[in-house]
């Protein structure tokens, strides 16, 4: 007794399977006796399928079931009789590794239709079982079989069952339920699937090639091919040309081997209309066929139906006017009516879309999902065949695309985004940093918090440093050319931090690396320039600073912002373009050479000195966060250990960045980094505290009025230490303070 919950593939069925290694019984249910799994038996009998409480059991293993013949209720159908031949139904033994049989559903013994099943397929081939084909590329039942012909297979599978309740009084049909299962669909438009069996044209992967081509000709020795001058199968030919090519991410190169190591014959042929033909003739007298090698050879052997074709391309019907006479009987032969699979076409992109001086190409990127096995598979085949080399030298493969909660996204499923849309309320220039950012490997997760995120993390960081730049340059009407004072530390590291960020990047470009390229970009701009360098110079731009530092700085901040409108160009056109424009007045930063980085400013001592610096901040400023201690409290002092004592300069920063009044040093043997911060509060620096205190409310009343660095104000406040008062006016741009019950301020008329 077998069961199956595709009733269309019972006319194609040759057999039934086993499990050589379970028991079967012959259960008595008073109509006749069926054989089942005997672990089956209990899920047959509580469904109602089989009467409960029957005796007298007789048992076999499975293997001794093996062979045993049975007649089918289709086998009187003029198709069926002819696809069988001298072939009788019998039962086989399943395989653990094509079609392992369980007593998990069903009864234990399984329908087995090579015609209408992967698995039955595989099974058939590997115990040689005929294949009966039934239905059409429609679903539809093919001619000869009776009632059923042209009849949809899947639309009308009551047919079948009200055959079998008729058939010989319905000895064949124990039962039918309704039962729930999976099944494959479209994923497009979710119909329902079915298997069938044709014949296709397929390229042979473990046969030695026989062409005649040269670079063809590659007589080596291969692990299955061991005699001298005997040429290599043509899987192994692949392997090697995908190894002469670099990958991204490196473990592509071994997805792709593996898929090239566990393929099987590559399927080149569709059954369709439409698509460019494929170029066989077969001679169906002798079973010789002949590929033809293009329009010159097919016009030279033509012998009829040239003139129906002439000036038209490679695609039927016209194609198929064409007959040619077969080099081994004569007979008149036509072209096979299938056409080419799409992947025989993007194969050859490399030879019908580049000159031969081109060849091979520098770079390519597709997602990877699926292209192993498609594009990349079909570029390399088509090259290895055509040339024996790599048609490319670089890929770069990429996961996918999908939405926040990191499902792919369709339009049946409501959360997809319109390209125009996201372009529009995202910005292009955002959009592409998200992607060139991302790490490849992994699915990219894509929607507006994510763009929104993207926006806050770089984009805004990038055009406030631009607008601190702009800003203040507007106020003095400064040039490139107004005299500059000398450089300090901090100039010198920023200018090399960013010859480091263009050498790196420049770097992996080259190897196609845009994602380490466009994250040291970012990690420069909000941790160096914006995070660092910028907030520890507004005190040299402000008001009160000396204009050649000021000058300075400017120049400094300009170099940086030219360069990296250029660095940019590639991944953000449009930002980098308006702020190219806007610095320089040139016409376009994409028709200016790419930043290589002036190594004469690189100083590897002082960007890893600055490092340690940067460590003895973060600690202090944990240190004043644990002891409840503002910034703006100015300290005594503080000593740092080491292995090295850092720079004058370098210490400046860190009394300045930490309102330290001094910085000792004390030698370490070693260097890891420890501090100690005196947090001793005097009554001098406790008043110079509340100066510092009064001058942040000073500054956020001048924000909060809009006020610009060519605003001056006066001051009304309670109460403030009369020793500051200088500090407090320079640093708020003011030029009076006066004494009032609350802290205020007043904008002065110009």
């Amino acid at each position: 007794m077998v069961w199956t919950t595709t009733p269309w593939t019972i006319p194609a069925n040759v057999a039934a399977a086993v499990n050589t290694k379970e028991e079967y019984l012959s259960y008595d249910f008073g109509k006749g006796k069926v054989w089942v799994m005997v672990k089956a038996l209990t899920g047959l009998t509580g469904q109602g399928i089989l009467p409960k409480n029957q005796t007298g059991f007789q048992t076999k293993l499975g293997s001794k079931l093996v062979g045993w013949g049975y007649e089918g209720p289709f086998d009187g159908l003029p198709r069926v009789k002819k696809s069988l031949g001298d072939f009788k139904h019998k039962v086989v033994g399943g395989d653990e590794q094509i079609l392992p049989v369980s007593s998990e559903e069903g009864t234990g013994l399984v329908h087995i239709a090579p015609g209408a099943g992967t698995e039955d397929f595989q099974l058939g081939k590997k115990l040689g079982l005929p294949v009966i084909e039934v239905i059409d590329e429609g679903a539809n039942y093919l001619e000869d079989l009776g009632e059923f012909s042209l009849q949809n297979a899947k639309n009308n599978p009551e047919i079948i069952i009200k055959y079998l309740q008729k058939k010989d009084g319905g000895k064949f049909l124990l039962k039918t339920q309704k039962y729930t299962h999976r099944y494959p669909a479209c994923w497009r438009c979710k119909t329902e699937l079915v298997w069938r069996v044709v014949d296709e044209w397929y390229i042979a992967m473990d046969k030695p090639s026989k062409s005649k081509v040269k670079n063809q000709k590659f007589k080596l020795k291969t692990e299955k091919n061991t005699e001298e001058g005997d040429g290599r199968i043509y899987r192994e030919q692949i392997k090697d040309v995908a190894k002469k090519i670099n990958w991204r991410p490196k473990w592509a190169l071994d997805r792709e081997l593996d898929w090239l190591n566990n393929m099987h014959d590559w399927l080149i042929s569709k059954k369709r209309f439409w698509g460019l033909s494929l170029p066989i003739w077969e001679c169906k007298k002798c079973g010789n066929f002949e590929v033809v090698g293009g329009k010159d050879e097919l016009k030279d052997r033509a012998v009829e139906g040239w003139d129906k074709f002439a000036g038209h391309s490679p695609h039927r019907p016209w194609i198929d006017q064409v007959k040619l006479k077969c080099s081994k009987c004569n007979q008149v032969i036509s072209r096979i009516p299938d056409v080419g699979n799409p992947w025989l076409d993007a194969g050859i992109v490399p030879f019908s879309t580049m000159s031969e001086d081109w060849f091979p190409a520098d770079f390519i990127t597709e997602g990877f999902p699926g292209q192993f096995k498609n594009w990349f598979y079909a570029l390399l085949t088509m090259s290895t065949a055509l040339k024996q080399t790599n048609p490319f030298e670089n890929i770069l493969g990429f996961a996918n695309l999908v939405d926040e909660q990191g499902k792919p996204m369709h339009k049946s499923s409501g959360n997809s985004i319109e390209f125009n849309e996201a372009a529009d309320k995202a910005g292009v220039d955002v959009m592409r940093w998200l992607y060139v950012t991302a790490n490849p490997e992994i699915d990219l997760k894509f929607g507006y918090n994510v763009t929104d995120e993207i926006r806050r993390r770089f984009y805004l960081i990038f055009w406030n440093c631009y607008k601190f730049f702009v800003d203040r340059a507007n106020v003095d009407s400064w040039t490139c050319e107004l005299e500059r004072g000398e450089m300090t530390a901090l100039d010198k590291w920023v200018l090399a931090r960013l010859t480091e960020v263009v050498l790196t990047v420049n770097k992996s470009l080259e190897r196609y690396d845009g994602a380490t390229a466009s994250r040291a970009i970012e990690e420069f701009v909000v941790n160096d320039l914006s995070t660092w360098y910028i907030r520890r110079v507004r005190d040299r731009v402000g008001p009160s600073a000396d204009k050649k530092d000021k000058n300075l700085v400017l120049g400094v901040l300009y170099g940086n912002l030219v360069t990296l409108s250029k660095l940019l160009a590639p991944f953000m056109p449009f930002i980098s373009e308006e702020i190219y424009q806007n610095l320089t007045g040139d016409l376009s930063v994409h028709l200016t050479e790419y930043p290589l980085g002036d190594k004469n400013l690189l100083d590897k001592q002082l960007i890893a000195d600055m490092k340690v610096v940067r460590a003895i901040v973060e600690k202090g400023h944990a240190t004043r966060k644990d002891s409840g201690i503002k910034l703006r409290q100015p300290l005594a002092g503080l000593v740092y250990q080491t292995d090295t004592q850092l720079s004058k300069q370098l210490e400046q920063i860190i009394a300045e960045e930490l309102n330290i009044k001094k910085v000792e040093y004390k030698k370490s043997s070693t260097a890891r980094i420890a501090i100690k911060l005196d947090t001793k509060i005097t009554l001098n620096l406790r008043e110079e505290g509340q100066a510092r205190d009064l001058i942040r409310q000073i500054q956020q009343m001048r924000k909060e009025m809009g006020l610009t660095l060519l605003d001056y104000i006066e001051i009304e406040a309670p109460d403030w230490p009369k020793k500051y008062e200088n500090m407090i006016l320079k640093s708020t741009v003011a030029v009076k303070i006066s004494k009032a019950d609350t802290a205020g301020i007043k904008k002065l008329a110009k």
